[in-house]
């Protein structure tokens, strides 16, 4: 039995989720850096963010029952750490600021967090939508 999140935890989440972009978005816009690595990193916050939201889906229909492969459950793990380790190369690597590593690396994180939870809420949100519904 799902039951519906409160709003303030929809709220968190959200925020949790545009803070995380917005903040690792806005440190890629003003980085002093060539745009293909530009690019390597926003493909990276793309790829991590459908990631997460396909790993929460899988895990959760399993959780309910609903069928998975395999494949595509490992598939989705597979994504989700391949993301980060990707993204853990890239900072390793560039002739950036151990500051500013930092700084992409949590608003990653967060991002990651809040795309995820974000996720959960809805299912839930839909879920117990359902739920409460009279049968007739």
């Amino acid at each position: 039995m799902t039951q519906k999140p409160s709003a303030a935890f929809i709220g968190a989440s959200w925020v949790a989720l545009g803070a995380g972009m917005l903040g690792y978005l806005v440190g890629l816009w003003r980085a002093e850096m060539q745009l293909n690595e530009k690019g390597y990193y926003f493909t990276i916050l793309m790829f991590g963010l459908f990631a997460v939201v396909s790993l929460q889906k899988t895990v959760r229909d399993r959780l309910d029952g609903i069928p998975v492969t395999d494949i595509y459950y490992g598939l989705s793990w597979f994504s989700t750490l391949l993301s980060i380790i990707l993204l853990v190369i890239g900072l390793w690597n560039a002739t950036i600021l151990p500051s500013e590593k930092g700084f992409y690396a949590f608003a990653f994180l967060l991002a990651l967090f809040g795309a995820i939870t974000v996720q959960k809420n809805t299912r839930d949100s839909l879920g117990s939508v359902k739920k409460e519904q009279p049968t007739t």
